[in-house]
């Protein structure tokens, strides 16, 4: 694959600072040096799980980007997260996917769980020795929360968890879930039926099915875990009881949707990159592909599509670390995102003629991996729906601003015990 460049496009420099620019040197020299030989080898062995790229990114704090310093973390907000996701992403897809994954339940902890639970879990996740994963989807109601039929029971002091939930991702290799459960009687509304709950992956009762790899992402652990009577003491809930619908929402909308928007950026500079460096070297007509302006005119659109795609993703998580109001942005950098590089990366294909249908070349994988960045986080249906939700101005929770950066922690809740 073509080299990505070195320092960020001079559209990006209102939202990055110098620490963040070094953040960018950093993981764009971790994505050639680790990344890149073993996107090969994930390639070769898609029913292989990936962990080592888990390791070495948690051995740089990574899945900690967002946690304060106090646990451990970097503490460098949702920018500084973007830039990680988006340059790993331009190499391997897998290994962003794997990274935003576990960064999408730490945000859940860092806004709903109380101190003691954060300085419990969150220390873990730092140092590399606690992956996560968050366990909302489920084989029957999909992406569809009200449908939930996972449920949690108290008896005494705790809570007997039984369901099953599909497509998580990093399912093999986390040592905790965050759980959405039922824990309301039949009729009771959504907004106060749900609970989340932190299940360790050693408790009697949870198995993980065998790793099955998918179209793409190979390397990446998306599984089905089955919870059979599986017991959690009282002090796992993170949030109160009944608030399972907001610890999912907003985790979805603050950390999912920009995380898949930096995912499909990094795929759409690949493809754009792969592209141009093929029709450059391709001979044809006395002079190369790239000479062609019915060619041309093509890749201008490519280009303007990622430029495009570019902005609104940084500007989205900018705006999400000054506190500002954005979820709206935030679920159109994801569609749009993912929209676009969907564009580009078929455009390339056509462009590419059969050399693109040769398993080995890249083009194929990046092909294969965008699919993977539509359904998470709430399909295009879904954004557009919010979208105009948006442009009705009907009222939603924003939780960029109930959530902004640097809000202070949760406080310990008497009442979720």
């Amino acid at each position: 694959m073509p080299a990505t460049p070195a320092t960020p496009p001079p559209a990006l420099r209102p939202y990055l600072t110098a620490r963040h620019e070094l953040l960018w040197n950093e993981a764009d020299a971790f994505a050639a040096e680790h990344v890149a030989p073993r996107a090969v080898r994930m390639e070769a062995a898609p029913g292989r799980v990936e962990r080592k790229v888990a390791d070495l990114m948690a051995a740089r704090k990574w899945f900690a980007v967002t946690v304060p310093s106090t646990f451990g973390g970097l503490g460098a907000g949702h920018v500084a997260k973007t830039v990680l996701i988006h340059r790993i992403a331009c190499v391997s897809a897998t290994a962003a996917a794997i990274l935003q994954a576990t960064l999408i339940p730490v945000g859940a902890l860092l806004h709903f769980a109380t101190v003691e639970q954060q300085a419990r879990w969150l220390p873990g996740v730092a140092d590399g020795s606690l992956l996560l994963s968050i366990a909302v989807t489920e084989p029957t109601a999909g992406g569809h929360i009200g449908g939930i039929e996972t449920t949690a029971e108290r008896t005494g002091n705790q809570w007997v968890i039984t369901g099953m939930k599909a497509h998580i991702g990093n399912s093999h290799i986390a040592g905790a879930h965050l759980v959405l459960a039922r824990t309301a009687e039949a009729g009771v509304r959504t907004s106060q039926a749900l609970t989340a709950f932190m299940v360790e992956s050693d408790r009697p009762g949870l198995t993980v099915a065998d790793h099955r790899p998918g179209l793409g992402l190979h390397g990446f652990s998306v599984g089905h875990l089955d919870l059979d009577h599986v017991r959690v003491p009282a002090d796992n809930i993170v949030g109160e009881i009944g608030q399972g619908l907001s610890v999912a929402q907003s985790s979805s909308i603050l950390y999912g949707r920009p995380n898949l928007a930096a995912v499909s950026l990094g795929i759409h500079e690949a493809v754009v990159a792969t592209t141009t460096a093929r029709l450059k070297v391709r001979p044809r007509y006395g002079g190369a592909l790239s000479d062609l302006p019915v060619l041309r005119d093509r890749v201008g659109d490519m280009e303007a599509r990622l430029r495009a795609g570019r902005i609104l993703a940084y500007q989205s998580v900018h705006l999400l670390d000054q506190g500002l109001s954005c979820d709206a942005d935030l679920i159109n950098a994801k569609y749009l995102g993912h929209q676009w590089a969907m564009t580009s990366t078929q455009d390339a294909m056509e462009l590419h003629g059969a050399q693109a249908l040769d398993r080995d070349y890249v083009l194929q994988r990046l092909w294969r991996d965008i699919q993977h960045t539509y359904p998470p986080a709430g399909t295009g249906d879904v954004q557009r729906i919010r979208l105009a939700d948006a442009a009705f101005e009907e009222g939603h929770i924003q939780w960029s601003e109930r959530l902004a950066a640097g809000a202070p922690l949760a406080q310990p809740d008497p009442t979720a015990a």
